[in-house]
């Protein structure tokens, strides 16, 4: 078989130890970012993967923390996309069991402006294209006469559907990935960005930059650009980069308010508008209620919920539930931006939640691999079908693998999860079983690293409130890439909705004091 001169030529790219080279150098500490990383590094491949800021800073965990097929897509002909995502439930809950959980959704027909018999056939393959195997199928409800509709407004009562998805820990499913592409040899350096990068020949030659302002050379065989909604910003920093591509930036904001209702199923709600709004348990104590869908004209950036989104989400709350809200009862928001292909939709609820990976490659080049859009869901397809471009450039690459692989700590059943929580208790049990069960609910069987040989509470250190204590900082710091007081509490554990700001405090001036440095 022939071998493309440039891809030889890249195969066969250099080292003379003037600089670091790796085989791929990926920006961005996203979900595809670092999915991508740990698919490479599982694949033999030599990946350095910097971040801007901390992993799932931004789009990553601002989403609905969902792992769904999407049902309203259907409505738009996203029927590969649908089916893709749909496939990858299971996958996902076996691979990460203590993140990702199923997850009953009460649909109610009370003034939908789609027909039931449209609603019922988008369910009907909802349940079918997707090789469904262990989530329970679509039932029909009574929403007047069945318990999940307690807590609804006599308004929203009625016919109803329920049907299957799953909950996603989002930030925590990026960092598993890190830590996964980590162990298989990848370098993880967070708060670093890349200044600038060009090819020579067969290798890139990039800038980065940590958070001290140090600045290192690295060279690459293969760039790969997941810099979410800073993909084309990205492109502007290197060299002779396609600068045409196009994408729309949307953004989606969520609002927490204090449990709106009893149960542990979600609603996904269809206003007149024909947008769909979630209600979602959260932290036990919560609801969790959203998401928009808002053109954002400016550079990328931190994004904040605007008055008119707070108050559509609460107008959708006070149509559908009886208990009064205000706007006094939000306890948290969060927003993002999602980075879109531009498909030309016309508004921005419709506009594709497919992805596209855009090979720049030229012969006797390296490759240039940039993303554009894509879904937690189906990251790890996503990764898969990046590497299917980029694995003929590196003769070295083994294989597809991630399909049934576990990540971090979901080494156990799926539904296994009561029985993790009841062998920590008896290994630990002067430990209370609910920060047993929040720790395994994060960490899975790794919770066993986050107590080490602590027996008893005051052996977990200094205590910050709620049930966070200086062992879990210290493996957070460890481990995770945490440096912050928001790493910690609005990512990877949530634990800012029960702490007070002295206690934020404390928290970030103990990382600072003792975080082991950057990774």
């Amino acid at each position: 078989m022939s071998i493309d001169p440039f891809v030889s030529a890249v195969q066969n790219a250099p080292d003379d130890g003037q600089t670091d080279v790796v085989d791929l150098l990926i920006v961005g500490g996203g979900i595809n970012g670092t999915g991508i990383a740990r698919d490479a590094a599982g694949r033999g491949l030599s990946v350095l993967l910097v971040e801007q800021d901390d992993l799932a800073a931004h789009t990553s965990s601002a989403s609905t923390k969902l792992i769904h097929g999407g049902l309203r897509y259907l409505e738009y002909g996203e029927f590969r996309l649908v089916r893709e995502a749909l496939m990858e439930r299971e996958r996902l809950w076996a691979m990460a069991p203590h993140i990702i959980w199923p997850l009953r959704f009460v649909l109610p027909q009370a003034g939908s402006p789609r027909p039931a018999w449209m609603v019922r056939l988008g369910l009907f393959l909802y349940d079918h294209i997707g090789g469904r195997k262990r989530l329970p199928a679509t039932r029909g409800i009574d929403l007047g006469r069945h318990a999940a509709g307690n807590g609804l407004a006599p308004g929203a009562k009625g016919r109803a559907f329920v049907y299957s998805d799953c909950w996603v820990e989002d930030s925590r499913l990026v960092v598993l990935n890190a830590m996964d592409a980590r162990a298989r040899g990848a370098q993880v350096h967070t708060r670093t960005r890349l200044v600038n990068a060009h090819r020579d020949g067969a290798l890139w030659h990039a800038t980065i930059v940590d958070r001290h302002g140090q600045t290192r050379a690295v060279r690459a065989r293969g760039l790969v650009n997941t810099a979410g909604p800073w993909v084309a910003e990205v492109l502007g920093r290197i060299a002779g980069a396609p600068q045409d591509r196009a994408m729309r930036l949307v953004q989606g904001s969520h609002i927490v308010l204090p449990k709106l209702y009893e149960g542990d199923h979600a609603f996904l709600f269809q206003n007149a508008d024909r947008r769909v709004i979630f209600a979602i348990p959260y932290e036990r104590d919560f609801t969790l209620v959203g998401t928009t869908d808002e053109v954002w004209d400016q550079p990328p950036g931190r994004a904040q919920i605007s008055a008119k989104e707070t108050a559509y989400l609460l107008d959708v709350v006070r149509a559908h539930f009886a208990r009064p809200v205000a706007e006094a009862d939000i306890v948290w928001t969060y927003s993002g931006i999602r980075p879109l292909y531009d498909d030309k939709a016309e508004n921005a609820s419709a506009v594709t939640r497919d992805y596209v990976l855009d090979l720049d490659q030229r012969e006797g080049q390296a490759p240039l691999l940039s993303v554009f859009g894509g879904k937690i869901t189906t990251y790890r397809k996503l990764a898969e079908h990046a590497l299917e471009k980029l694995v003929p450039f590196y003769t070295q690459a083994s294989g597809a693998w991630t399909g049934g692989a576990k990540l971090p700590g979901g080494d156990f059943p799926a539904e296994g999860f009561d029985a993790l929580v009841d062998a920590l208790a008896a290994e630990r049990p002067e430990l209370p079983r609910d920060l047993l069960a929040r720790w395994a609910r994060a960490y899975g069987t790794r919770a066993r690293s986050v107590f080490g040989s602590a027996r008893t509470i005051e052996q977990l250190g200094e205590h910050f409130g709620a049930d966070l204590y200086a062992a879990e900082l210290a493996y957070l710091a460890r481990e995770e890439w945490a440096m912050r007081a928001e790493d910690v509490v609005a990512r990877r554990t949530k634990l800012l909705l029960r702490l007070s700001p002295d206690a934020v405090a404390r928290v970030d001036d103990w990382l600072a004091a003792h975080h082991a440095g950057d990774r």
